[in-house]
């Protein structure tokens, strides 16, 4: 009699509950990092008691969701609006709550058959695809906008133009996206995780791609970490703390992951103009705010503020580390030569995927009867985009030297291969 109730147990943690759990404890931690961030920026205010509807819509854009600007004001008044960026603190912590919630039930397992793998993840999609709808259907919402003092107030009010800009999500894209997100953060998530179970041949694949995907992956939570310990020595020591913590909790990694590639030679070309700005480090503002186009680099940056050089250095002592890290874990005997090649090509693909999810476009611009789009703060543009075949050549010849480096000191060490050895 007693004999099914192991089975059962057994298949429990591959359940519905279990999956219900995993998508609402990401949904539920990305949302406090999002209205979190937001209350520091200052959005408690806006009105029509828009803060939900705006905490929805940045949860959506933070797993690629297509949140789209929209502008209605009669014929007399011309609208025009754009913005394109990710939240990454708030996608970072939805990745890291949907890896664990997955990741768990597959703990201690030597193998996992495929049927119960895309059992397992197919369950957590439904209930994901749910909320992502719901979140969908909320983030939307219209404001008035207002023209200011002077005559072009004068003419709205005798023409009757009542400005309003809102936003809204295009359902299909976003779940496109948001589905797209998951499956990465599934994968990705199997491939680094050392205790997780992959069906059939796929070991000997994992156990090539593991360590170095493991080593990318500390490598971008070390600059976030190192993020963290800056922006909270600078909210204590130079004023406005709330604007810090606002970009902590809603695009720390923008930042961070950006001084990484600054750090490898990367060049990146932006501009600010208008209301826009980067609250910090205002560095970066101080570098895009030109009439024209700028160069965003190492030289731009020294140019501005001669410690921008450490960026280099810690792009060294990180890359060197995780070098290191991946050479740990890759199996034994694996050669210096095989190391440094996975690892170039690792930090590469790293690159390339912070040129996509980094880049930044934000356009605002209102005119009536054709005035007012050149000045008096009712026009601006921001964007900052990546030459990504240098960066990535770059971040190839980067992972090449730091491999072999990382391999030579393991071995050196005599810790070559030892956690593949356990």
């Amino acid at each position: 009699m007693s004999a099914p109730a192991p089975t059962a147990r057994k298949a429990s943690p591959h359940g519905w509950l279990q999956a219900l759990v995993t998508v609402v404890a990401a949904l539920v931690a990305m949302g406090v990092v999002a209205v979190l961030g937001l209350l520091a920026a200052g959005a408690a205010d806006l009105p029509d008691n828009a803060f939900p509807r705006v905490a929805a819509a940045t949860v959506v854009s933070a797993v690629g969701g297509a949140v789209e600007l929209s502008g209605n004001a009669g014929d007399l008044v011309d609208t025009d609006a754009s913005l394109s960026v990710l939240p990454l603190s708030v996608t970072l912590t939805g990745a890291l709550a949907v890896a664990r919630g997955f990741l768990r039930p597959l703990r201690h397992r030597a193998a996992a058959g495929t049927a119960e793998l895309a059992g397992w993840a197919g369950r957590i999609a439904v209930l994901w695809l749910l909320g992502l709808l719901a979140l969908a259907f909320a983030a939307r919402q219209t404001f008035g906008v207002s023209l200011g003092d002077g005559a072009l107030e004068d003419l709205g009010d005798l023409f009757g133009a009542a400005p309003r800009i809102g936003f809204t999500t295009d359902v299909p894209l976003t779940v496109l996206f948001g589905l797209l997100w998951l499956a990465g953060v599934l994968v990705l998530a199997l491939l680094v995780a050392r205790d997780a179970p992959l069906p059939g041949r796929l070991p000997r694949f994992q156990a090539s791609v593991r360590p170095a995907a493991y080593a990318m992956v500390a490598l971008l939570l070390a600059y976030v970490v190192v993020g963290v310990v800056i922006g909270l020595v600078v909210a204590a020591t130079r004023g406005h703390p709330a604007q810090t913590f606002a970009l902590l909790l809603l695009g720390l990694p923008n930042v961070a992951w950006l001084a990484l590639t600054l750090g490898l030679g990367a060049t990146w070309d932006g501009r600010v103009d208008g209301p826009f700005g980067l609250p910090l480090p205002s560095l970066l503002d101080e570098v895009l705010r030109t009439p024209d186009v700028s160069t965003l680099n190492l030289g731009t940056l020294a140019e501005h503020d001669g410690r921008a050089w450490w960026l280099l250095v810690v792009d060294v002592v990180l890359l060197l580390a995780a070098g290191y890290l991946a050479a740990v874990r890759s199996p034994a005997g694996t050669p210096a030569w095989r190391v440094a090649g996975h690892l170039g090509v690792a930090l590469a693909l790293t690159v390339l995927m912070i040129g996509l999810v980094c880049r930044i476009s934000a356009r605002y611009g209102l005119s009536v009867l054709g005035i007012g789009d050149l000045g008096g703060g009712l026009s601006g543009q921001l964007f900052l985009h990546p030459r990504p075949a240098g960066a990535v050549g770059l971040a190839l010849l980067w992972g090449l030297v730091a491999g072999c480096l990382g391999a030579l000191g393991a071995r050196w060490a005599g810790r070559h291969g030892r956690r593949a050895r356990r």
